[in-house]
């Protein structure tokens, strides 16, 4: 932590609007500057908003970099309401004494379940469903109409098996007696693999054996395009891809090819490489399911965030050990 001590009030930047109960313990602390949603839209914006700041409450749309950083001097602690970080430039601020925390395990069981929403959306095809039908195109009922792939009994790959994973795992195995293969950095321990009925793969071999790929991984360089040209072509055909990690670790080009191919069955995407921004070669590819990254999106899990990432900011704010650091 920085042993920069601070000219007057200790001063905090809420970068995103959010529950308004939630932040009120900061103020007790420090003076507190909420914005909305639209007064931090671009980097200067922001490096203008921290410059005299001392803690910074973000998400995963606000970037921290060695440049704003070197423009927010005081700068103590950036407190992150996500469990991923690859927005933060870490090795940057441990080399200016700035504490950074995120938020893990609040938002576990949350994704997963959308996770798994994703995964029967894509493979039984209810988005095009659904807009086949408000488009006034259903006339008759037939045997293949959106005939698409079961999810029950089938073998889900999983890559990334970190908390996330582990909870998708669960849900695989356990209540849809799936089988469930796993790619991970580190292979878990025999006992948990028992507990999960997980078996593990490299990953051309899970990507091969697997009806279903689920991506869970948390994104660094050696993640990017972990899944592109070649990786899908490994995939069996008519095989389902879900990404709810990061837009970078797909080929977003390479994912529309195989879809429009039709050598892959279905995808759904929570996430993107440029978001907001989408890719037009997804926008205009068939089988795939598009959501605007919601799947910590529930009213009980983002508050549980946001408290999380308060505590750490007041923790922190106030001499103490944070809560949840970044290791």
């Amino acid at each position: 932590m920085s042993n920069l001590v601070a000219d007057g009030p200790l001063r905090v930047l809420v970068a995103r609007a959010v529950f308004p109960d939630v932040i009120e313990p900061l103020r007790a602390v420090a003076e507190v500057e909420t914005t909305p949603d639209d007064a931090i839209a671009t980097p200067e914006a922001l490096r203008q908003r921290l410059a005299d700041k001392h803690g910074a409450f973000i998400t995963g749309s606000e970037r921290i970099d060695a440049a704003l950083l070197d423009a927010c001097p005081q700068l103590l602690v950036v407190s992150t309401m996500t469990v991923g970080v690859d927005h933060i430039d870490l090795a940057a601020c441990a080399e200016r004494g700035v504490t950074v925390t995120h938020a893990p395990d609040v938002l576990t069981e949350t994704t997963a379940d959308f996770g798994f929403a994703l995964l029967l959306a894509a493979a039984r095809q209810v988005g095009e469903a659904e807009r086949y039908l408000r488009a006034g195109q259903w006339k008759k009922w037939s045997v293949d109409l959106f005939a698409g792939a079961d999810v029950h009994g089938a073998t889900l790959g999983i890559v990334g098996m970190g908390r996330i994973g582990q909870a998708i795992a669960r849900r695989a195995a356990h209540g849809f007696n799936m089988r469930v293969l796993y790619h991970n950095r580190k292979r878990l321990a025999a006992h948990l693999e028992d507990d999960l009925r997980a078996s593990y793969r490299e990953l051309p071999e899970l990507l091969c054996e697997s009806r279903h790929v689920l991506l869970a991984l948390p994104y660094s360089p050696a993640a990017y395009h972990l899944i592109g040209a070649t990786e899908l072509a490994q995939m069996q055909p008519g095989a389902t891809l879900v990404n709810i990690a990061r837009g970078g670790v797909v080929d977003e080009t390479a994912l529309a090819h195989a879809l429009h191919s039709g050598h892959l069955g279905a995808a759904g995407l929570d996430v993107f490489e440029g978001e907001p921004a989408v890719n037009p070669a997804l926008l205009a590819a068939p089988r795939l399911v598009l959501t605007p990254h919601i799947a910590s999106s529930s009213i009980p899990t983002r508050r549980a965030m946001a408290q999380l990432a308060v505590d750490n900011l007041v923790a922190v704010l106030q001499g103490q050990p944070p809560i949840t650091p970044v290791a």
